[in-house]
């Protein structure tokens, strides 16, 4: 069979995939929509970023648009892998910089660990959470290591608030 007939196959099955096979459909999908919206995003009470979190791919992908004042953008695709049972995040910066991390639902929080791969640097252990706080806010609270994992340091921990309108 030749490859673009193999690949139209594959395409027709997937697209008529029940409803009821939708992510969005699906409960361990939902876990993560508490990030969805648009926030301005502190450190120290100080606001360093806007991040615009929406839901794409019919809920599969939770996207992540990352727009710092100080420059340095960066965007993340979040989805939750069936196979593994995990959230897996794949981010990318303007620079180049890419993360890669996976987790689960754990004690009220998204929990993620990987490595990071700084451009033309050395990868280093990486874990972070996403923990939902009331009212309507967010943490994320990130950690590196780069001795294998016997000390860490934090590398960003914001809170993510609903952004504030300007007209």
């Amino acid at each position: 069979m030749r490859p673009i007939v193999i690949l139209a196959l594959c395409l027709a099955r997937a697209a008529t995939a029940a409803p009821d096979k939708n992510c969005g459909s699906r409960p361990e999908y939902k876990q993560f929509q508490f990030w969805i919206g648009e926030w301005d995003v502190q450190v120290d009470g100080q606001v360093v970023a806007k991040s615009s979190i929406q839901s794409i791919a019919g809920g599969c992908i939770i996207l992540e648009n990352w727009m710092p004042y100080g420059g340095g953008a960066g965007k993340s695709w979040n989805f939750y892998n069936r196979a593994t049972g995990k959230w897996e995040q794949v981010w990318v910066t303007s620079a180049g910089g890419v993360l890669k991390v996976s987790g689960v639902w754990k004690d009220g929080a998204i929990r993620e660990e990987g490595l990071a791969y700084p451009p033309g640097g050395k990868p280093a252990m990486h874990r972070h959470s996403f923990t939902p706080m009331p009212p309507d806010r967010v943490r994320q609270f990130c950690e590196e290591s780069d001795d294998g994992g016997k000390t860490w340091h934090a590398v960003f921990d914001g809170l993510y608030a609903p952004a504030k309108r300007t007209s």
